[in-house]
């Protein structure tokens, strides 16, 4: 049995997936609440480092915000849009609108626990790699990936406005298959 403050669950939370304890849970668990270390999720340890890395950049760690984050981070470092994070959650069983999904992604860069890349006009993907770092986007599949660390040389760039300053510089080196001569 699982105990959340007095609401009581009497099935294996494993039944569920692993986050269809969220959907089960309802309203009775409201949002306002958040996983604490004391609490026995039944889920994998990273919970609470996630939990915890959350809170240290300053963001309320609600349910929806921790089960992204736990799916975010819990591969490594990786390149998502927003409709490949609310897939993954759909099929995690994190029940979550595209808005939500949307609205985190931005706090989570905000906060520096992501990093923004602008690759298509339209296509915008997320990096859990927030270090200096380039990447390769390789046309027609819609792929990134980071370029492997070595010498990438920007050289010439233009001096900022007044007040202003360079924060960083991104390389996006776009790839296609070698034609035939």
């Amino acid at each position: 049995m699982i105990v959340f403050g007095r609401q009581n669950i009497c099935q294996e939370v494993s039944s569920f997936g692993r986050y269809g304890f969220l959907a089960i849970l309802g309203t009775s668990w409201g949002g306002t609440e958040s996983f604490d270390e004391s609490m026995d999720l039944g889920c994998r340890k990273e919970n609470v480092a996630v939990d915890k890395r959350v809170r240290e950049a300053g963001l309320r760690p609600t349910r929806q915000r921790i089960a992204l984050a736990d799916l975010l981070f819990a591969k490594g470092d990786r390149h998502l849009s927003a409709e490949e994070l609310h897939e993954e959650a759909i099929a995690a069983g994190v029940p979550v609108s595209l808005a939500t999904v949307y609205n985190a992604l931005h706090q989570f860069t905000q906060a520096g626990l992501l990093r923004i890349l602008a690759v298509e006009g339209s296509k915008t993907y997320f990096d859990t790699n927030t270090s200096d770092h380039h990447h390769f986007y390789i046309e027609g599949e819609n792929r990134i990936f980071d370029i492997a660390s070595g010498p990438v040389t920007v050289s010439n760039l233009p001096e900022p406005p007044e007040g202003m300053e360079i924060a960083n510089v991104d390389i996006v080196v776009r790839l296609r298959p070698k034609r035939c001569d």
